[in-house]
């Protein structure tokens, strides 16, 4: 048996504890609810986008090693960062879209006069972690380290 089969086995036999553990304290909560809220506690937003990608074979490096609620750090316009993986999408056959939760807000304005601050970043990066998108100096707005 694969790891991801394993993992997708282990993640509905937990959802079915659940289930039944809800029940048995008086809160019937139906096995579907279950499915959705363990996917929930787990940073995907619903159980048919944590099966997806509990289903995929995964790599031990690279960028196929990006994964959902992963932790991620690098710098965005500058500035450092460490967050979590909100979002992920295949754009083409060599692009990939990524949405980072921060830990911490970001200032991404160069003013003094003015802060703009992100808690949410979203870019367009290749393999190698850095994104298409780049500053009028040709530093990329993204740099995953």
């Amino acid at each position: 048996m694969t790891t991801h089969t394993t993992q997708l086995t282990q993640a509905k036999a937990q959802a079915k504890r659940l289930s039944t553990l809800m029940g048995e304290n008086g809160q019937s909560v139906p096995l579907a609810r279950a499915y959705e809220m363990l996917a929930q506690s787990a940073g995907f937003a619903d159980w048919n986008t944590m099966s997806a990608q509990l289903q995929k074979p995964r790599a031990e490096d690279g960028p196929a090693a990006w994964q959902l609620g992963g932790h991620v750090r690098g710098r965005y316009l500058g500035q450092p960062f460490e967050g979590r993986i909100h979002g992920l999408r295949r754009k083409g056959a060599t692009l990939t879209e990524i949405e980072i939760q921060l830990d911490q807000p970001i200032n991404v304005s160069r003013s003094a006069l003015f802060e703009a601050p992100r808690r949410r970043i979203r870019s367009t990066i290749a393999a190698d972690g850095r994104s298409v998108s780049a500053t009028s100096d040709g530093v990329p707005h993204l740099v995953l380290a």
